[in-house]
């Protein structure tokens, strides 16, 4: 047996003792040597599959590898989650989505085919905030103003959501809940039915994001009047964060890439860098703020850290809150 033999048959008798296929071994110090394909959990132009497509633009010519990007929606995120499990953890399957899969799901969802344990947060890619709008025949200006007019009117105001669960239905109880505003939910099958619904004055107010509602706050058909992220957005920095008011309430959804827990360090480290050095490039950020997102992104551990204080807020919630969903 060559010596070289001799070093990869160490290295693959190594990685079988660490629990580790040898073809992950081999791997790890040359990553990637073959396409990396990118399961998208929303169908074709959501804002998940409009971030990984304009990140892998500019990550191919620097991994010098096709990065192919599939969109598998479905099941809230489960049939993606799925096909990359039922992949090697090799690094080459991923999934890039919201937050939903990681901290949502497991915490929504009884039974579910897999735990955040499965998963492995490789970076944070933007972050898409929320605002608080109401219909101009709410009689407030100023999120203060909302605030007394709400707790002065029990059960008066109805709130829009896309749906049981969402993270618009669970960004608007844990406002009530923090601030003791008791509103009335109004769910609907998506963004597409919410915000008409409220441009027609159905309903007094909904979380929206930036694009679906801008136009129409300038013409004043509604108004915004705060971010649901931990800090003020850069879309409108006049505008209050919620946090402003209540001490660490965030639910801006992030949008970030995943793997399957296991997948090599060096591919996870390569892959972050990457998207942290491709986020500064002017194009996506100016993209990103058309399109209502901050192009906001972080390593693995911070990503990781960001996802557990969100399924920690979201696990309690969901149970003060008695909500139960089917999968």
């Amino acid at each position: 047996m060559t010596r070289f033999n001799s070093r990869l048959a160490v290295v693959a008798a190594m990685a079988v003792m660490a629990g580790l296929s040898p073809a992950v071994a081999q791997d790890a110090g040359s990553y990637p040597n073959q396409s990396i394909r990118i399961l998208i959990t929303n169908p074709p132009g959501g804002l998940p599959d409009t971030v990984a497509r304009l990140y892998a633009r500019f990550m191919e010519p620097k991994l010098g590898q096709s990065i192919v990007v599939e969109n598998r929606p479905g099941a809230n995120g489960t049939v993606a989650v799925g096909a990359m499990l039922a992949a090697p953890a090799n690094g080459y399957t991923l999934i890039v989505t919201d937050g939903g899969i990681y901290a949502s799901n497991p915490a929504l969802y009884p039974g579910l085919s897999y735990s955040e344990k499965d998963l492995k947060p490789v970076a944070l890619m933007a972050r898409a905030p929320l605002f608080l709008t109401v219909h101009p025949k709410v009689p407030v200006k100023t999120l203060d103003e909302f605030i007394a007019y709400a707790r002065a009117n029990p059960g008066k105001l109805n709130y829009g959501s896309s749906g049981v669960g969402s993270v618009h239905h669970l960004g608007m109880v844990a406002l009530g809940r923090a601030l003791n505003l008791d509103m009335v939910h109004v769910p609907f099958k998506g963004t597409g039915e919410s915000v008409p619904a409220l441009l027609g004055g159905h309903i007094d107010l909904l979380y929206s994001a930036f694009p679906s509602l801008s136009g129409a706050a300038n013409t004043k058909q509604v108004l915004m009047l705060a971010a649901n992220s931990l800090q003020r957005s850069t879309l409108a920095p006049d505008l209050p964060a919620i946090s402003e008011r209540v001490p660490g309430y965030d639910y801006a959804p992030s949008i970030g890439l995943y793997g399957k827990t296991g997948m090599p360090d060096a591919a996870v480290q390569k892959l972050a860098s990457l998207i942290m050095e491709v986020s500064k490039n002017k194009e996506i950020i100016d993209r990103f703020f058309a399109l209502g997102t901050e192009a906001t992104a972080g390593g693995a551990d911070q990503f990781e850290t960001l996802l557990k204080a969100e399924s920690v807020r979201i696990r309690e919630l969901v149970k003060a809150a008695n909500i139960q969903m089917k999968q």
